[in-house]
């Protein structure tokens, strides 16, 4: 049976994280000119003060799956066997990798009913991570893959369509995207 690595955010769920930060800033930044992976990157001097308010947060609290991920991983849990593996340190505040651990553990326990816990991989490097699909928002955490499905997030619409041919990388802006992918494998 082939593997899918997943990632989590941006790619099961999405928006967490931007929601706190609007709220703390008071306002939706143009997510269309931030250049940077790490979003928190725009608070410059106020960083500080917006990790030590985030560092006790449950942004799964009230996160949602994106539409169709749900039922079209479930389908594809017939055929593969699926693998979430995702990031769970936050570089500012390291000390407090537990509390992101257990929620989003918690949240993918609830959430994803169907997906053994034991297919469940926190990690900051996934490279380490061989799976024959890996589906990601971040390009170097699809790299020893068969198939690399890039998922579109704010940080990657810029890599153009040549670039990623070139790497032999599939981009995918929802699920009924990547379900279509994958039955044409």
């Amino acid at each position: 049976m082939k593997t899918i690595m997943v990632d989590m955010d941006d790619v099961l769920t999405y928006g967490n994280f931007s929601t706190i930060l609007e709220d703390y800033l008071g306002y939706k930044p143009d997510y269309n000119n931030i250049k940077t992976y790490y979003i928190q990157d725009i608070l410059g001097d106020k960083k500080d003060d917006f990790f030590s308010k985030f560092k006790d947060m449950d942004m799964y609290k009230n996160a949602v799956l994106l539409p169709d991920c749900y039922d079209i991983l479930k389908e594809l849990s017939k055929h593969y066997k699926i693998y979430i593996c995702t990031d769970y340190i936050w570089r500012e505040i390291i000390e407090y990798a537990g509390n992101n651990l257990k929620n989003k553990y918690n949240f993918l326990y609830e959430k994803l009913d169907f997906i053994n816990p034991n297919n469940f991989i926190f990690t900051v490097d996934k490279t380490i991570v061989n799976c024959d699909i890996k589906i990601d928002d971040k390009i170097n955490n699809i790299e020893g893959a068969e198939t690399k499905l890039l998922f579109t997030a704010w940080h990657n619409k810029d890599l153009s369509d040549k670039k990623l041919k070139e790497q032999g990388i599939i981009r995918v802006n929802n699920w009924k995207e990547i379900k279509e992918v994958l039955e044409n494998i």
